[in-house]
C-alpha cells in the first residue's frame, strides 16, 4: 500500500514532475526516450539520475514499469493522485 506521504515526496521534485508530465496522457516511454526529452527541454539530469527518479516514482506507484524483451517501458499511474483528490475534493 502506498502512503500519501510517499506520493507527496515523489512529486516534490521538479524533475520527477517533468517525468510525470512526459508520461501524462497514457504515453509509454523507455528510459532513453525520457532522458532524450528531458535534455531537449533543458534538464541536465544524467541517465543514472533519471533512473533514480523513476525508482522513486515507482515506489510511490505513480509510475508502473513493464518489460518488453530487454526494454523497460514506463507509464504513469494516476490512481495515487486520484486518491489524494478524493480525500480533499475541490468544491
Amino acid at each position: 500500500m502506498v502512503r500519501v506521504a510517499d506520493v507527496y515526496r515523489a512529486i516534490a521534485d521538479p524533475t520527477r514532475r517533468q517525468i510525470l508530465d512526459l508520461l501524462a496522457g497514457g504515453a509509454e516511454m523507455t528510459l532513453f526516450e525520457i532522458c532524450t526529452r528531458l535534455v531537449a527541454s533543458g534538464t541536465t539530469s544524467s541517465r543514472q539520475a533519471v533512473s533514480q527518479h523513476l525508482a522513486v516514482l515507482e515506489e510511490s506507484d505513480l509510475v508502473r514499469t513493464t518489460r518488453v524483451g530487454r526494454t523497460k517501458m514506463h507509464r504513469m499511474n494516476t490512481e495515487p493522485l486520484r486518491e489524494i483528490a478524493a480525500r480533499w475534493p475541490l468544491g
